[in-house]
């Protein structure tokens, strides 16, 4: 039985704004919050209660020596602080379930956003970047949601301890009235600048963290080309600079901790002097000043929530902003209502762009000068981004996305390669493909050693990326997963880049028997990739200049003679390149 997701439909998130979207957290859980700020109330206003108790034991039971009132107002204390206890635990509860549930439901809208995109993120936004949105911005925003509780209880036990000052006296409960105030005007502008300088180093953290995963994917290149110490030296500069802004924000941070412990510990004394100087005066009781003391003592607590509230607003809004930003971006607008019914069976596939037509069934070879121009012609033709390109004479911007992404397939040679054990990164999680079929796939793919060589074959654990597998190996794997699916057209982008001769040559002709009678397009300039396709087009300055089979081109075409030597490293045009 497959897992239970915290939110089957998490809803429609605001993105008017970063407050907007933390609103909309607060809206999805308005009971919740509800208890939140309630359990935060009694808590809050609980702290206040005690000092009054402690009051009364003092000056109703040690000073008139009445022994029962004492064990009175001693039981009332005890009763008081067990009562507060509870409260603290459910609100504590209460706002972790909170954060929790708005974690939760903010990945769930980015999972589903990440989703809708598709292959547009990576051309509006950095890995790194999302990785941060995930993994840190979620967390940030999710905190803000604790002023709902806390926050609400920590306005209105101020309030509860001002009225209780005032009955004492009046000059008291205005001197601890303006403390807020007082702080809010000499941190506000440290806040400001925290926001600006905390949003800086985001922007920054995001970029590092894309480099990072830039060169851990790249590592093995690197070492090859001995530009690894160079990269080293880059990303250890880049991590200079943001440290140098962490630092910027750390300072500003201890400024603001050091005014919230410095501002309220003054006023603090400056009530309890007021207070004892009140009392010898004979204008209000021993227990009185000890309540004035409690009070003012309570109220740093809630001060304290504030503050830290105002912080943690500050990094929620800053994580908000980026969160809102990701879900505001929108697909290329390749899908829409079908106006179009797909072709009923294997049809052909042409691109005004480039001229270049794929007979239904056949196994083309495209060639192209430019490495841009195919990765173009194989976005187009996938239905990627927009274009003029035909299916069976029908529009294929007019055809039901769902549809052309079940019958047409681009397998990237570097596409991404999930966590999981092989036999899930072939077949997909939901294990619908038997080891038969991927046993095929793999033979077909020349990956079969890649299996044997693993501990526990097929269910051996591979992390994402499968960095631990070689760049070959894991282009095989990829071409395996490809045919699994079994589409009805496939479009291969440089599929054997990264193997050696012979397993390309044996590869190709495997592939060729394997997708018989099904559309296939190879993008590649290997002449043993295109020695065994039925029809090589050349696609030169965007266009196709030339088309026949791989032998014919090397006569009659210059230009393909000279790119298919190029790729081989030869004069000539051989059947074959060095091995890698």
């Amino acid at each position: 039985m497959p897992p239970r997701l915290p939110h089957q439909d998490p809803g429609t998130p605001d993105t008017a704004g970063p407050l907007r979207y933390i609103w909309w957290l607060v809206r999805c859980q308005p009971w919740r919050v509800l208890r939140g700020a309630l359990f935060g109330t009694v808590w809050m206003v609980g702290l206040a209660v005690r000092p009054l108790l402690i009051a009364r034991a003092i000056d109703d039971g040690l000073r008139a020596g009445d022994t029962g009132a004492l064990l009175g107002w001693v039981a009332a204390i005890v009763v008081a602080g067990a009562a507060l206890a509870w409260a603290g635990i459910m609100r504590h509860r209460t706002m972790t379930f909170i954060r929790e549930d708005a974690s939760a439901r903010s990945a769930a809208v980015l999972l589903r956003q990440l989703a809708r995109i598709g292959a547009v993120l990576p051309r509006r936004l950095a890995a790194g970047d999302v990785a941060t949105v995930g993994g840190y911005d979620i967390v940030r925003t999710s905190q803000v949601l604790t002023l709902t509780g806390p926050g609400v209880g920590a306005v209105l036990a101020y309030a509860v301890a001002a009225v209780v000052l005032w009955s004492i006296d009046p000059v008291l409960a205005l001197v601890t009235l303006l403390g807020v105030p007082v702080i809010a005007v000499v941190i506000g502008p440290l806040l400001r600048r925290l926001e600006r300088a905390e949003s800086v180093y985001r922007q920054q953290q995001g970029e590092l963290t894309t480099r990072a995963d830039d060169i851990v994917a790249g590592l093995r290149v690197l070492a090859g080309v001995g530009g690894r110490h160079l990269f080293a030296r880059r990303y250890a500069a880049r991590s200079q600079r943001l440290r140098a802004e962490g630092y910027r924000v750390g300072a500003v941070l201890s400024w603001i901790d050091a005014l919230t412990t410095v501002v309220p510990g003054v006023f603090l004394a400056a009530v309890v002097w007021l207070a004892a100087r009140m009392a010898a005066e004979g204008g209000i009781t021993i227990g009185q000043l000890v309540a004035v003391y409690g009070y003012v003592a309570v109220l740093i607590v809630p001060v304290w929530f504030l503050l830290e509230g105002s912080y943690q607003l500050i990094q929620g809004r800053v994580a908000a902003r980026r969160i809102v930003g990701l879900l505001r971006l929108t697909p290329d607008p390749v899908g829409g209502p079908a106006t179009r019914a797909a072709p009923a069976g294997p049809a052909g596939l042409h691109d005004p762009d480039t001229g270049l037509t794929v007979a239904p069934g056949q196994l083309v070879g495209v060639a192209a000068d430019d490495p841009a121009d195919a990765v173009a012609l194989a976005d187009r033709l996938g239905r990627y981004v927009t274009s003029q390109v035909t299916w069976g004479g029908v529009p294929l911007t007019s055809v039901g996305l769902d549809e052309v992404r079940a019958r047409i397939l681009v397998a990237d040679h570097d596409g991404y390669l999930f966590a999981g054990t092989l036999r899930q990164i072939l077949a997909g999680a939901d294990g619908t493909v038997d080891d038969a079929r991927i046993g095929a796939a793999l033979h077909v793919a020349s990956a079969r050693d890649v299996a044997e060589g693993l501990p526990d074959g097929l269910g051996t654990p591979i992390g994402d990326r499968a960095r631990t597998l070689s760049g070959g190996q894991r282009q095989r794997v990829r071409l395996a997963r490809a045919l699994l699916a079994d589409p009805e057209v496939l479009i291969l982008v440089d599929p054997t880049s990264a193997v050696d001769a012979h397993t390309e040559a044996r590869v190709a002709q495997r592939l060729r028997q394997a997708r018989a009678g099904r559309t296939t397009v190879l993008l590649s300039t290997s002449p043993v990739l295109l020695g065994h396709v039925d029809t090589v087009a050349h696609l030169c300055g965007g266009r196709i200049t030339g088309s026949g089979p791989h032998t014919a081109l090397l006569a009659a075409d210059p230009g393909y003679r000279h790119l298919v030597s190029r790729t081989s490293g030869t004069d000539d045009a051989p059947a074959g390149r060095p091995v890698r």
